[in-house]
């Protein structure tokens, strides 16, 4: 069988950025980042699989982080050595997947509030932290049995964007993102049994810019400091009033954070 082939999204020249997106979302996130590097970089922006124009995983139960790797072989096989990871949520866990599989491969990772949620287990059984996206979860899968995808795009998206949030999205947005969330049970099976330990993110010798917003669910800030531990060289940055869905309703501040970061590492 052939090797799947995923859809990017490429402007500018430079050092390769390879960008990388949330759950319920594609590369078209990145946008306003690729268009804000170009002039100094060349920002590849790739759909993961089942997201955007990429195609759907092969295989049954839903792809691991390691297979979500793998479907970025042909965009690293021509970025420039060394390159650059960044990644929203589900995908900044891929990012940091992608670092532990490729050592020496990367001179720079920016990952805002990756959904690690092994880590949080592994640093404490439950109940904790994680707690509140094991529920939300569990909401979108009853609800998908229903055959309720409206319903089950509501318990997750209100889970990251604050109660009413599903009510409140464009209507044109939401058929695409509620069809998204069908895969729910296998991303949260994914960060679940992910095998990384903190032992293995200190392998992670490069910078690492950690993003996150201080209004953001405990589930994923709870990964945020396993990770500020963690790592040999963090770089903790918060954002006031800014919540985990931050690179996509408030992108300038976050684009501009990556931005200054990348610049600090090829001056």
């Amino acid at each position: 069988m052939a090797a799947a082939v995923p859809f990017c999204r490429e402007a500018g020249e430079g050092p390769t950025v390879v960008c990388l997106h949330s759950n319920a979302s594609h590369s078209g996130q990145w946008r306003g980042f690729q268009d804000r590097l170009a002039d100094r970089f060349h920002v590849v922006a790739v759909d993961g699989y089942g997201a955007g124009k990429s195609p759907e995983w092969p295989g049954p139960g839903g792809p691991t982080l390691a297979d979500e790797v793998s479907l970025l072989a042909p965009v690293l096989a021509r970025a420039s050595t060394p390159a650059f990871l960044v990644g929203h949520s589900y995908g900044a866990a891929v990012a940091l997947k992608a670092a532990l599989l490729h050592p020496g491969r990367f001179a720079g990772v920016a990952v805002y509030e990756p959904t690690l949620f092994e880590l949080v287990d592994q640093r404490s059984p439950p109940p904790n932290d994680a707690d509140g996206i094991r529920a939300a979860v569990a909401a979108a899968m009853a609800c998908l049995a229903r055959q309720d995808e409206d319903g089950a795009a509501r318990c997750f998206i209100d889970f990251w964007m604050g109660a009413g949030a599903w009510e409140r999205m464009p209507a044109e947005r939401k058929p695409a993102m509620a069809h998204s969330v069908r895969h729910v049970e296998h991303w949260a099976r994914a960060l679940t049994t992910e095998p990384a330990t903190q032992a293995d993110l200190r392998a992670l010798t490069m910078p690492v810019l950690c993003m996150a917003g201080e209004r953001s669910p405990r589930s994923s800030l709870g990964v945020m400091e396993v990770l500020l531990t963690a790592l040999p060289q963090p770089r903790e940055l918060r954002f006031a009033k800014l919540s985990h869905m931050a690179p996509v309703t408030h992108p300038e501040p976050v684009n501009a954070a990556i931005d200054e970061f990348l610049e600090s590492l090829v001056r």
